[in-house]
């Protein structure tokens, strides 16, 4: 007979993204490693050949019992893939969890992070990794008279999936080569190059990518004096967010308590000769903080950086944990 964990079914849909493929090896790893698990994808994806739990498993199109008999479901893939299937996938009754940042916000969603906000749902939006920095960024640094905070995010090429990855790892090579570059996915040279914008016929859009990360954060932190000016920018890396923000704090705070704030919030303090990087943090769940620097004009500089995949990754497994009991 099996036993209730191995009788739960575990839907993820958007298997084939990068943060699918990480969400799945980390439920695999722990009290998951025995549920039956079913990976769906978009049409482009589908019949893709992968494992499960050790076995052999194809990735399947969206159809209309893809969600039947489902103990949770996981939307890890593309915002528009969420949009999609959402109401296919809410009919099933099970627990909905999305990191796509499609749901974030929406009446009935619960906003969900670890220590900051776990309320009871059925259906749960975690933060991105940039997001669940600024958050925790700002609820740090209220108490101590914060009056205004601006973040800028810097976005990773994975952000676009396995297509931006191998579109900024060809482009390096072909530059190196001196022949031109190809521009399918971004429209823009994205290899050895700062942006605030892609090209006008990418395939993604930084524009879209903040209107996402501005949802998630008033998500988590409503209309409250914590609400920060956001900013998203393309880095030339491959994996990892970084965060760099600048706070207006009181005139009592200086780096000692700046530090014990951030400390509490969750962010893990990284000695001096050793900054916070997308390097420094890979594979890695906790957030990566650099010491807060003060600026000659009275502002405070912070640098954080954490794995864009495996944080929020690791925090929906929390939450299945938690659902579970």
């Amino acid at each position: 007979m099996a036993t209730p964990l191995e009788s739960k079914r575990i839907v993820i849909a958007g298997a084939s993204s990068l943060l699918g493929a990480e969400l799945k090896s980390l439920l695999e790893e722990g009290r998951f490693a025995a549920s039956d698990f079913r990976l769906v994808d978009e049409e482009t994806a589908a019949g893709t050949l992968t494992e499960a739990a050790g076995e052999a498993a194809v990735i399947q199109p969206v159809e209309e019992d893809s969600f039947d008999k489902a103990w949770a479901i996981f939307f890890a893939g593309s915002p528009g893939f969420t949009r999609a299937n959402y109401s296919l996938a809410a009919r099933s009754g099970a627990h909905l969890v999305d990191l796509s940042g499609e749901l974030a916000g929406r009446d009935g969603v619960a906003a969900w992070l670890p220590k900051v906000a776990e309320t009871a749902g059925r259906v749960f939006a975690l933060p991105s990794a940039a997001a669940e920095i600024t958050v925790r960024m700002a609820r740090a640094l209220l108490p101590l008279g914060m009056t205004q905070l601006a973040v800028t995010a810097f976005e990773p090429v994975s952000g676009a999936g396995k297509a931006g990855v191998e579109e900024l790892e060809s482009q390096t090579g072909q530059l190196l080569s001196f022949q031109p570059v190809g521009k399918q996915v971004f429209d823009a040279q994205v290899a050895y190059t700062l942006l605030d914008r892609y090209g006008p016929a990418s395939r993604r859009s930084l524009d879209a990518v903040l209107d996402s990360l501005r949802r998630e954060v008033g998500a988590l932190l409503g209309d409250s004096a914590m609400r920060p000016a956001l900013l998203v920018a393309h880095a030339p890396v491959f994996y990892g967010t970084v965060v760099s923000a600048c706070a207006v704090l009181g005139a009592s705070a200086d780096e000692r308590t700046v530090r014990e704030a951030c400390a509490a919030a969750g962010f893990l303090l990284a000695p001096d000769d050793a900054p916070p990087s997308n390097v420094s943090t890979a594979g890695e769940t906790a957030i990566q903080l650099a010491s807060p620097k003060r600026d000659p004009a009275g502002a405070w500089w912070l640098w954080a950086a954490a794995d864009n995949l495996r944080l929020p990754a690791a925090n929906a497994v929390r939450l299945a944990e938690k659902l579970l009991g």
